[in-house]
């Protein structure tokens, strides 16, 4: 980043702070006082003491070029990831007013750090290459082959519950309560098939959820049938939704796609968590191959996964795909780059061309929650038939309502010739949704995110003339 003259911006560094407190906290560091004998280097390393309350500052060294994210250390007694003098640190550096000279050579604590990354990595790299040399493939597909029949198992013994319920009747699923959905997601945990066992946990939330909850559990039962035999006739299926039965399922498969070089910009990140994990989502956009990709990182509950890339940055990297039809998740492979802000922006699409591209992707994959679209030229506005609020495609041949009006005002309800997609209620509760009102300003802007069955969920917005990307999540 450093070598290409070019810096991150406060709200990229801020992105990576693991809660609102660090945010804070570091926000309050990224000013010259607390720091001395800060530099960077023509290899993204940047570093700095930073005054504490002891006698002694502490050592902060950050490395802003490596390809899972930045990487850190600091000798503050701190356990979050970055910490605050980390945040602090790039922060000082983002701001380019000469608080962090570049070009310096990195002090002796700085470059023992670095060298000792470095000979982790190239160890990591050895001995990866001597466990894939050793891997017995014979023993291997021996190992799949149990779990295949495991996951069958689970799968017989699922159809005969669902085939119960539904003799039974669907007012029994009421009456039986909880304890026997997880009854049932236990078992498909023991079956190695841990996408059935979230699915049945899911149905177990329907009944008592509402009005319509028994065609809602109908609808979700369907679908659990139609996952089930799909892997009970896989044989049967051509190989792209076979592979897309086998992910669905949950059952571990390599990225064997070839491996595809871009400069891939980063245009959402967002975590999600339960008691036992939390799973990051980082949405990549190809800017020459214009193909969108997703990576998924993990950590245990409780902690941020390792990989972090903060939105607006591109990285020429390569990517090697998972198999699946209309499956978008890759790894991230070799960098060759260190990310560096981009002004190139996603190629959109109007209301009624992205809701044909969720239906195209749902047609090959019907478990399919949401699938990634970037809306261009649309603006938010409150529907008032549902209460919510929905992202509307702009008419140029309307005139825009002037600048100097309130608020109130320039996001009046749009004329009803104009499409809409609702806004998810989840999404329409956030403080996203407001950030994405104030760009907006009642003119058009750009707006990336998930389109799904229950609506459309903004993650980053542009504005319509020049501007940065705004996280929305």
């Amino acid at each position: 980043m450093t070598q290409q003259g070019v810096r991150w911006t406060a709200d990229q560094v801020l992105a990576l702070a693991p809660d609102a407190p660090s945010c804070k906290a570091g926000s309050k560091l990224g000013v010259a006082g607390p720091w001395s004998e800060a530099g960077s280097s023509g290899e993204g390393m940047v570093w700095g003491l930073c005054k504490g309350s002891g006698s002694k500052p502490y050592q902060t060294v950050v490395d802003v070029a490596d390809a899972a994210g930045p990487a850190c250390k600091c000798s503050c007694p701190s356990r979050k990831f970055p910490c605050k003098h980390a945040l602090g640190l790039l922060l000082l550096w983002a701001g380019a007013d000469g608080s962090v000279p570049a070009a310096q050579a990195l002090p002796d604590w700085a470059e023992q750090w670095a060298q000792g990354r470095r000979k982790r990595a190239e160890a990591k790299r050895e001995a990866d290459a001597g466990g894939a040399a050793a891997a017995d493939p014979e023993a291997a597909r021996r190992r799949a082959e149990r779990r295949a029949e495991r996951a069958t198992a689970g799968a017989s013994e699922l159809e005969q519950r669902l085939t119960d319920l539904l003799r039974g009747g669907l007012a029994s699923a009421e009456q039986a309560g909880y304890g026997m959905w997880e009854e049932t997601a236990a078992r498909m945990v023991d079956a190695q098939a841990p996408g059935l066992a979230a699915r049945v946990r899911e149905l177990g939330s329907i009944p008592s959820s509402g009005p319509g909850w028994p065609v809602r559990l109908l609808e979700e039962c369907a679908l659990l049938h139609l996952l089930d035999r799909g892997w009970l006739r896989r044989d049967l299926l051509p190989a792209g939704l076979a592979a897309t039965v086998r992910s669905r399922l949950g059952l571990p498969a390599p990225a064997d796609g070839r491996p595809t070089r871009d400069r891939w910009l980063v245009l959402a990140q967002y975590d999600s968590a339960d008691s036992r994990l939390t799973t990051r989502r980082t949405w990549l956009y190809g800017t020459e191959s214009g193909h969108t990709a997703l990576l998924l990182s993990y950590g245990a509950a409780g902690r941020a996964p390792a990989l972090s890339l903060p939105v607006g940055l591109a990285l020429d990297a390569e990517l090697s795909a998972y198999a699946g039809d209309g499956q978008l998740r890759a790894d991230l492979g070799e960098q060759f780059t260190v990310p560096a802000p981009s002004p190139v922006r996603p190629k959109g699409a109007g209301v009624a061309e992205a809701a044909g591209l969720y239906g195209d992707a749902l047609s090959r994959d019907p478990w399919l929650e949401s699938w990634p679209v970037t809306l261009s030229r649309v603006i938010p506005t409150p529907d008032q038939a549902s209460g919510g609020w929905q992202l509307a495609d702009a008419a140029d041949d309307l005139e825009q309502p002037p600048p100097e009006q309130p608020p109130s005002k320039r996001l009046a309800p749009l004329a009803p010739e104009r499409l809409a997609l609702p806004i998810t209620p989840k999404a329409a509760s956030g403080p996203g949704l407001w950030r994405l009102a104030a760009l907006s300003g009642g003119a058009p802007v750009t707006v990336f995110g998930e389109c799904g069955h229950l609506g459309f969920t903004p993650l980053t917005a542009w504005p319509e003339g020049p501007g940065e990307a705004v996280a929305l999540c």
